[in-house]
Protein backbone atom coordinates (compact mmCIF):
# COMPACT_ATOMS: atom_id res chain seq x y z
CA UNK A 1 0.00 0.00 0.00
CA UNK A 2 1.33 3.40 -0.60
CA UNK A 3 1.70 5.85 1.81
CA UNK A 4 -0.82 8.40 0.53
CA UNK A 5 -3.50 5.62 0.52
CA UNK A 6 -2.00 4.82 4.34
CA UNK A 7 -2.37 8.31 5.25
CA UNK A 8 -5.47 8.46 3.54
CA UNK A 9 -6.69 6.15 5.59
CA UNK A 10 -6.02 8.54 8.75
CA UNK A 11 -7.63 11.37 6.61
CA UNK A 12 -10.73 9.48 6.42
CA UNK A 13 -10.94 7.88 10.57
CA UNK A 14 -10.00 11.64 11.03
CA UNK A 15 -13.16 13.44 9.55
CA UNK A 16 -15.34 10.66 10.84
CA UNK A 17 -14.63 12.10 13.90
CA UNK A 18 -14.43 15.37 12.64
CA UNK A 19 -17.94 14.90 11.69
CA UNK A 20 -19.08 13.48 15.00
CA UNK A 21 -17.74 16.03 17.25
CA UNK A 22 -19.61 18.44 14.90
CA UNK A 23 -22.85 16.65 15.32
CA UNK A 24 -22.20 16.85 18.99
CA UNK A 25 -21.28 20.49 18.71
CA UNK A 26 -25.28 20.78 17.30
CA UNK A 27 -26.59 18.93 20.03
CA UNK A 28 -25.48 20.58 22.89
CA UNK A 29 -26.58 23.90 20.78
CA UNK A 30 -29.80 22.81 21.09
CA UNK A 31 -29.91 22.36 24.55
CA UNK A 32 -28.09 25.47 25.06
CA UNK A 33 -31.39 27.13 23.13
CA UNK A 34 -34.00 25.43 25.06
CA UNK A 35 -31.74 26.56 28.34
CA UNK A 36 -32.10 29.78 27.22
CA UNK A 37 -35.81 29.64 26.29
CA UNK A 38 -36.51 27.99 29.22
CA UNK A 39 -35.33 30.89 30.95
CA UNK A 40 -36.87 33.43 29.11
CA UNK A 41 -40.04 31.68 29.69
CA UNK A 42 -39.83 31.55 33.42
CA UNK A 43 -39.13 35.44 33.63
CA UNK A 44 -41.88 36.14 31.68
CA UNK A 45 -44.07 34.20 33.58
CA UNK A 46 -42.91 36.06 36.68
CA UNK A 47 -43.09 39.25 34.83
CA UNK A 48 -46.94 38.29 34.69
CA UNK A 49 -47.39 37.54 37.74
CA UNK A 50 -45.91 40.38 39.46
CA UNK A 51 -48.36 42.37 36.92
CA UNK A 52 -51.23 40.21 37.92
CA UNK A 53 -50.61 40.59 41.55
CA UNK A 54 -49.51 44.21 40.94
CA UNK A 55 -53.55 44.72 39.90
CA UNK A 56 -54.42 42.57 42.69
CA UNK A 57 -52.58 45.07 45.46
CA UNK A 58 -54.41 48.22 44.38
CA UNK A 59 -57.55 46.70 45.06
CA UNK A 60 -56.42 45.59 48.38
CA UNK A 61 -54.87 41.92 49.89
CA UNK A 62 -54.79 40.24 52.65
CA UNK A 63 -50.93 39.34 54.43
CA UNK A 64 -51.89 35.74 53.65
CA UNK A 65 -51.62 36.29 49.86
CA UNK A 66 -48.60 38.75 50.38
CA UNK A 67 -46.50 36.16 52.37
CA UNK A 68 -47.43 33.73 49.18
CA UNK A 69 -46.68 35.98 46.30
CA UNK A 70 -43.54 36.40 47.94
CA UNK A 71 -42.97 32.68 48.67
CA UNK A 72 -43.97 31.94 44.79
CA UNK A 73 -41.72 35.10 43.59
CA UNK A 74 -38.77 33.60 45.80
CA UNK A 75 -38.92 29.90 44.50
CA UNK A 76 -39.28 31.27 40.55
CA UNK A 77 -36.21 33.37 41.10
CA UNK A 78 -34.01 30.33 43.14
CA UNK A 79 -35.65 28.49 39.39
CA UNK A 80 -34.56 31.08 37.36
CA UNK A 81 -31.01 30.99 38.95
CA UNK A 82 -30.95 27.46 38.74
CA UNK A 83 -31.57 27.30 35.04
CA UNK A 84 -29.30 30.29 34.75
CA UNK A 85 -26.46 27.37 36.69
CA UNK A 86 -27.36 24.84 34.35
CA UNK A 87 -27.17 27.19 31.25
CA UNK A 88 -23.58 28.25 32.49
CA UNK A 89 -22.89 24.49 32.39
CA UNK A 90 -23.93 24.10 28.77
CA UNK A 91 -21.94 26.89 27.57
CA UNK A 92 -19.24 25.26 29.38
CA UNK A 93 -20.08 22.00 27.44
CA UNK A 94 -20.10 23.74 23.81
CA UNK A 95 -16.90 25.49 24.27
CA UNK A 96 -15.37 22.68 25.29
CA UNK A 97 -17.16 20.55 22.53
CA UNK A 98 -15.70 23.35 20.01
CA UNK A 99 -12.17 23.34 21.35
CA UNK A 100 -12.28 19.03 20.46
CA UNK A 101 -13.91 19.62 17.21
CA UNK A 102 -11.80 22.50 16.41
CA UNK A 103 -8.42 20.01 17.14
CA UNK A 104 -9.92 17.00 14.95
CA UNK A 105 -10.06 19.69 12.34
CA UNK A 106 -6.79 20.95 12.24
CA UNK A 107 -5.43 17.41 12.50
CA UNK A 108 -7.63 16.43 9.63
CA UNK A 109 -6.37 19.26 7.68
CA UNK A 110 -3.06 18.80 8.73
CA UNK A 111 -2.94 15.23 7.83
CA UNK A 112 -4.88 15.91 4.35
CA UNK A 113 -1.84 18.18 3.27
CA UNK A 114 0.42 15.12 4.29
CA UNK A 115 -1.16 13.00 2.13
CA UNK A 116 -1.59 15.36 -0.66
CA UNK A 117 2.41 16.08 -0.48
CA UNK A 118 2.85 12.33 -0.70
CA UNK A 119 0.59 11.88 -3.45
CA UNK A 120 2.46 14.72 -4.94
CA UNK A 121 5.87 13.07 -4.64
CA UNK A 122 4.24 9.56 -5.59
CA UNK A 123 2.76 10.99 -8.94
CA UNK A 124 6.28 12.73 -9.41
CA UNK A 125 8.17 9.63 -8.83
CA UNK A 126 5.50 7.77 -11.08
CA UNK A 127 6.62 10.62 -13.80
CA UNK A 128 10.26 9.75 -13.63
CA UNK A 129 9.86 6.10 -13.93
CA UNK A 130 7.57 6.37 -17.16
CA UNK A 131 10.30 9.12 -18.57
CA UNK A 132 12.85 7.01 -17.51
CA UNK A 133 10.87 4.08 -19.43
CA UNK A 134 10.18 6.29 -22.40
CA UNK A 135 14.14 7.46 -22.65
CA UNK A 136 15.30 3.61 -22.68
CA UNK A 137 12.45 2.90 -25.60
CA UNK A 138 13.68 5.17 -27.34
CA UNK A 139 17.68 4.26 -27.20
CA UNK A 140 16.64 0.15 -27.79
CA UNK A 141 14.82 1.66 -31.13
CA UNK A 142 17.52 3.93 -32.18
CA UNK A 143 20.10 1.48 -31.78
CA UNK A 144 17.64 -1.58 -33.20
CA UNK A 145 17.91 1.11 -36.47
CA UNK A 146 21.04 1.50 -36.59
CA UNK A 147 22.05 -2.18 -36.36
CA UNK A 148 19.74 -2.84 -39.16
Amino acid sequence: MKKSQRIKSLVDINAAQEKCALEAIGEVQKKLHAAQAQIENLKNYGREYEDRFDRMGSAGINISQLLEFRSFIDKLEKAIQGQEQALAMIENELINKRKAWESLHYRTNSLQKVCDTARFAELKRQDKLEQADQDERAARSGRSLRDS
